[in-house]
């Protein structure tokens, strides 16, 4: 006999005794019954709503169809949201999405179209029309932000392949060597969490060089006034060629250098220096000025350094790395590691080497996105496809990062964290002499947390709609965000720039 499943036609109305340990119960299938595994999400498209930002999202698609059995933008773009929220990482998770009778009807669509159809949608689209479309609707997430002091992240991360892609071949990939992969230049804005923008790039691309003609096209966009208090970047950045461009567009700079020979030389002259400073957490700092062969004009740098102890201070690897020519051999000898900046900021060393400490929470956003949401997947044989999805994910992320931080303005939430607890519960819809109910059930351990907290962000977006005839789009959304970072703008609302082109109101 063979393992195959029968092929006897199953009859769906019947019923199916199974004996259990409380006794013989009844099993049967509806596939048709309105219910959904994302029972909370009806209070994150209110937010949507509310906020204004869905609805203009959908209509300013750049995509258009001749056919008139084409599906419908809005049951497109639903489809991808609905996947990339699910926390689905691949074009054919799609599928599941398809399971969800309540959802689809509530962000106004009319039916959840296929894993194909989406491909194919995002194939015929216009690749220049689709990054415009989704970089201004990101720049409507964060702009009302710009108005107050704030730092921009530049970082590029490495997404491996393993298929036949356009633009998948070898570059810099530390984690997997040898490993085709593509790149992903973003820029973030600092202590929100927002993701600015992201290109994707073949996986030699990684150079600075491949970098700033995207930053500069994005900080284009924004009046100089509204400007980065000063950008930061890693060792990628530490170059003539950008730190040359900064310096005659005006925009202040800290990123760090490379440990090259003549930077090592430099290190060897501060050594015996009686200038070390406290730079804070263990560091010490010292102030010099470098010109290397190259570079067209003096720099400031600071010098950081750092004692290792334990292990670390006499392993092999630290020694190869870090440990500099002139440092003694001795086993009693003091070993350090050292980070040397790049800045044309004008604060002290303490504040500095501070400040390049807290880029370290760019990295976080980088692993939330590729191993929590969707940057680790969606990948088609095309770059442009690549490229489409890589800012509609980030989108979303910006779109549920505010949502959540409107329950927790203290803190970032991650997506692990915060999806089961604010997002996956079972949703059964049922409706009555015309009014519609979904009643929910979360298994979750902080479950009656969830409906405190969700209850709390519905009244304060129903007191918003209360007044929306007084208030703009822009001013509602203003209000979302003065609540959302709050902590960040020290409890006071966010005010409407006189010159910042705002995109709505």
């Amino acid at each position: 006999m063979g393992d195959s499943i029968s092929s006897t036609p199953i009859d769906k109305t019947e019923r199916i005794a199974v004996d259990t340990f409380a006794g013989k119960i009844h099993v049967e299938w509806d596939p048709t019954a309105a219910v959904t595994p994302l029972g909370q999400l009806a209070f994150f498209i209110d937010f949507l709503k509310t906020g204004g930002i869905y609805d203009p999202w959908v209509a300013d698609c750049p995509l258009h169809y001749t056919s008139p059995n084409a599906p419908e933008k809005r049951d497109l773009l639903g489809t991808v949201l609905l996947s990339v929220l699910a926390g689905h990482h691949r074009y054919s998770h799609i599928t599941n999405v398809r399971s969800d009778n309540v959802n689809p009807a509530l962000l106004g669509m009319t039916k959840v179209v296929s894993e194909d159809t989406v491909r194919r949608g995002f194939k015929q689209m216009d690749e220049p029309a689709g990054a415009s479309w989704l970089t201004e609707h990101m720049r409507r997430c964060y702009e009302p932000l710009l108005c107050m002091p704030w730092i921009m992240d530049g970082d590029t991360t490495v997404k491996p392949l393993y298929g036949k892609q356009e633009g998948a071949v070898l570059g810099y990939n530390p984690h997997k060597p040898g490993r085709p992969s593509h790149t992903y230049h973003s820029y973030l804005m600092a202590n929100t969490r927002l993701v600015l923008d992201v290109e994707v790039q073949a996986g030699n691309k990684t150079a600075t060089c491949y970098s700033t003609p995207g930053l500069w096209k994005l900080l284009e966009r924004v009046p100089r006034r509204f400007w980065p208090a000063f950008f930061r970047g890693d060792s990628g950045w530490g170059t003539d060629g950008f730190m040359s461009q900064a310096e005659e567009k005006g925009l202040p700079y800290l990123v760090k250098l490379r440990l090259t020979k003549n930077v090592r030389k430099l290190i060897e002259k501060a050594f015996n220096s009686n200038d070390w400073v406290d730079a804070g957490q263990g560091w010490e700092g010292v102030e010099e000025t470098l010109q290397l062969m190259g570079w067209l004009q003096l720099r400031r740098v600071i010098i950081l350094r750092r004692a290792l102890t334990g292990d670390v201070a006499i392993s092999l690897k630290q020694k190869e790395q870090m440990e500099l020519g002139f440092v003694e051999t001795a086993e009693v000898a003091k070993r350090y590691e050292y980070a040397v900046l790049a800045t044309t900021l004008n604060e002290e060393i303490l504040t500095i080497a501070q400040h390049y400490r807290d880029r370290a929470d760019a990295e976080n956003v980088f692993d939330e996105l590729k191993n929590q949401w969707g940057w680790g997947g969606y990948t088609t044989r095309d770059l442009k496809r690549c490229g489409l999805m890589a800012r509609i994910v980030a989108l979303t992320y910006n779109w549920w990062s505010l949502f959540v931080r409107l329950a927790h303005p203290d803190k970032h939430l991650e997506a692990i964290t915060s999806r089961p607890l604010l997002l996956h519960a079972v949703g059964k819809q049922t409706s009555h002499q015309g009014q519609t109910m979904v009643t929910i059930t979360s298994t979750h351990a902080k479950s009656e947390k969830a409906q405190r907290v969700l209850d709390e962000i519905s009244r304060f977006l129903a007191m918003l709609k209360t007044t929306a005839e007084q208030l703009t789009p822009s001013e509602r959304w203003r209000r979302i965000l003065s609540r959302a970072f709050s902590k960040l703008l020290g409890g006071k609302p966010l005010q409407a720039p006189e010159l910042l082109p705002l995109w709505c109101g």
